[in-house]
């Protein structure tokens, strides 16, 4: 998929394409409603609204706001576009598939000095779930009944968590999909902090990217 993507938005990478091709095996139509969080660029919200479903998408960084409206109008998809802090924009808001490609990249826990603005694409606190758990507490009171979360993240961060939580909000909750993939530039930078946190093993360059899905029962 062409997309536009300036500097400081995350580029589709595989954990983009595997929550993507999970989008594609639900059961999306004109009447469905489909929240994408975390949206970057656009590309998981353009792979809904090509079903036909009426979707919304949120990012906290207006650059990634306004790409991912300059994506949609290069593709001519109709996608309604909020900057805001997770769900806070859709208050009140009911969806019978929510996305979600997160920051969930483990960040130094004696890291000092600010970050880099295109950083809070990934960084996600010592462990890597600060997103992460925000929405797996926060998301079940937006799904319709029946509806559906998937959430894309690496097995660095914890994905018994992610379980966990989501079974906590009364969601049954599941892996549907995983794939290997090597460190990208990012992960590979930090290699020797995962292996001193025990995150992986010594001289290991790869992960499991993994997405779960959470159901609401009807």
């Amino acid at each position: 998929m062409l997309l536009i993507r300036p500097p400081g938005v995350y580029p589709p990478q595989g954990d983009t394409a595997l929550l993507a091709e999970c989008v594609r095996r639900e059961p999306l139509d004109g009447r469905s409603r489909v929240l994408d969080l975390c949206t970057g660029t656009g590309a998981v919200a353009l792979t809904a609204a090509r079903t036909g479903a009426r979707v919304t998408a949120v990012d906290l960084s207006w650059r990634a706001v306004v790409t991912a409206w300059c994506n949609s109008r290069l593709h001519r998809r109709r996608i309604r576009l909020r900057r805001g802090d997770l769900l806070a924009p859709v208050t009140g808001g009911r969806f019978e598939l929510v996305t979600a490609n997160p920051p969930y990249v483990p960040v130094d826990p004696q890291g000092a000095g600010a970050a880099p603005a295109a950083a809070l694409a990934w960084d996600a606190g010592p462990d890597g779930r600060l997103v992460l758990d925000r929405i797996c507490r926060a998301v079940a009171p937006v799904l319709a009944p029946g509806g559906s979360v998937l959430i894309v993240q690496s097995a660095l961060a914890d994905v018994s968590a992610t379980l966990a939580l989501l079974r906590e909000g009364g969601l049954r909750a599941s892996v549907v999909a995983r794939r290997r993939q090597p460190f990208g530039p990012v992960m590979t930078a930090r290699a020797a902090l995962f292996e001193r946190l025990g995150l992986i093993a010594p001289g290991q360059r790869e992960e499991a990217l993994v997405v779960v899905r959470g159901v609401r029962g009807r």
